[in-house]
């Protein structure tokens, strides 16, 4: 089971203009519905295409804000705000409608991936965090979906919290590269959260505090005779094989099994192959190889097409930092108030009005084969992706498992055209805005 949610974060964990323009909304008694939408303008250099994650953190933020006593004294003291706009503050909960796409959707520029209803106060003050949430996990889980594609089945360990930009970044990667297709990560706070499976083997300082490698190697295999996973390139990596080689008898009296070996530098495709021959000679053929050690997307595919004998790779820092693409041109935007539909018309940033639906159609391959944005009321052919999460403040069905939500991802990617699944830039994925939109758009674009 997963583990008890985090705690809350600071309902100051905002832009202080969300502050100030709620005030003034409050003041003017400006607190009619007000429709925002999260989507991507444009996706990032040589990606085809991005998938939704962070849903399931956004919920639990919107379920459980509220400012705290200490939050609402540091508000009085601050000078930002009036006295009587903090005693509005202490009343709010969000009490507004969500209609998302589920985590592990595919998505495209200019689609609506969340759509929130709200009192325009409430769905203003949470655009900093949501935008947080979503464009974070997002990014994450669609780099960690390249690295799956191309690894072609072999299993991939997240190894990236010590390289992370924070804690919480840390933890969420994992979640995210977990629900990309990741087995498993390092992280230990994301198996007890998440359940996500943990795995570790050793450091180089292990090995560097004994005086010979061989005891390293045998004092870590006793004292964890389930998981015997060392580490060979502490000084010379195919010297260290033999001492494998040579080790493993008197663990085999023991009743121990090597399980694996980790190679962390160097030319890994060239050790891999050397220490697979030597594990092979010493017959160790059950003993797998896995390899770190700053691999992205294009080190993993020269390893794979290379046919290089290794069995697993661990990724840290590129992908929990998203390291070709850190970031995501993305945003939240209103749609429509007090029933007027909106329009933002800035140079190069351009919003199109109303409440939105995405609907997707296949191919007799199965693959995806085109979206069209539309309005909500103007149905089309396809699959509607946008789903309603919450209403009236609450969330409509208990959480989904990271484990389902992974399994569902695995479904969505085998449904990516294959030109989309490479490193190489292609044609991009066909979205359509509908008739009904542009219309809508120019419509209220007379009106100004």
């Amino acid at each position: 089971m997963t583990g008890p949610p985090l705690p809350p974060q600071s309902a100051l964990l905002t832009d202080l203009y969300q502050l100030t323009m709620l005030q003034t909304y409050v003041e003017q008694g400006m607190e009619e519905p007000a429709v925002f939408e999260f989507f991507v303008r444009k996706l990032p250099a040589h990606r085809g295409f991005l998938l939704a994650a962070g849903l399931e953190q956004v919920i639990e933020y919107l379920e459980t804000l509220r400012f705290s006593d200490w939050e609402l004294d540091w508000l009085k003291t601050s000078g930002k705000v009036s006295a009587s706009f903090v005693d509005y503050l202490a009343r709010l909960r969000f009490g507004g409608d969500v209609q998302a796409m589920p985590e592990g959707t595919p998505l495209f520029p200019n689609e609506p991936v969340l759509r929130l209803i709200a009192p325009l106060p409430q769905a203003q003050l949470v655009e900093t965090r949501l935008i947080n949430l979503l464009h974070f996990q997002t990014a994450i889980a669609s780099k960690a979906a390249r690295l799956v594609l191309l690894a072609q089945g072999k299993p991939l360990i997240d190894f990236g919290l010590r390289r992370a930009h924070g804690a919480e970044a840390g933890l969420l990667a994992a979640r995210a590269s977990y629900l990309a297709g990741f087995v498993g990560t390092a992280t230990v706070l994301a198996g007890a959260q998440f359940n996500i499976p943990v795995y570790g083997t050793m450091a180089h300082s292990f090995v560097q505090a004994h005086t010979d490698e061989s005891d390293a190697f045998e004092r870590f295999a006793r004292s964890h005779p389930d998981n015997v996973v060392l580490l060979l390139d502490t000084y010379d990596t195919e010297a260290a094989a033999e001492k494998v080689v040579a080790l493993a008898p008197r663990l085999t009296q023991r009743g121990i099994t090597i399980t694996g070996v980790r190679l962390d530098s160097g030319d890994l495709a060239a050790h891999a192959r050397q220490v697979r021959r030597i594990l092979d000679d010493g017959g160790l053929r059950h003993v797998q190889i896995l390899a770190s050690g700053n691999i992205d997307e294009a080190a993993l595919r020269r390893l794979v097409e290379a046919e290089a004998p290794i069995d697993a790779f661990a990724v840290g820092t590129h992908v929990t930092t998203s390291s070709d693409a850190p970031y995501m041109d993305c945003a939240y935007k209103l749609q429509e108030y007090a029933g007027r539909p909106c329009r933002k018309r800035s140079e190069g940033k351009a919003t199109w009005p109303g409440r939105k639906q995405v609907y997707r159609t296949y191919g007799p391959d199965g693959r995806m084969a085109g979206d069209i944005v539309t309005l909500e009321s103007d149905t089309q052919d396809g699959t509607a992706l946008l789903q309603p999460v919450m209403q009236a403040g609450k969330r409509l069905t208990a959480p989904r498992q990271p484990a389902d939500i992974r399994a569902s991802i695995a479904g969505a990617l085998a449904h990516i055209p294959e030109p989309l699944r490479t490193l190489q830039d292609g044609a991009p994925y066909p979205v359509r805005i509908s008739q009904a939109l542009q219309d809508l758009a120019a419509s209220v674009d007379r009106g100004r």
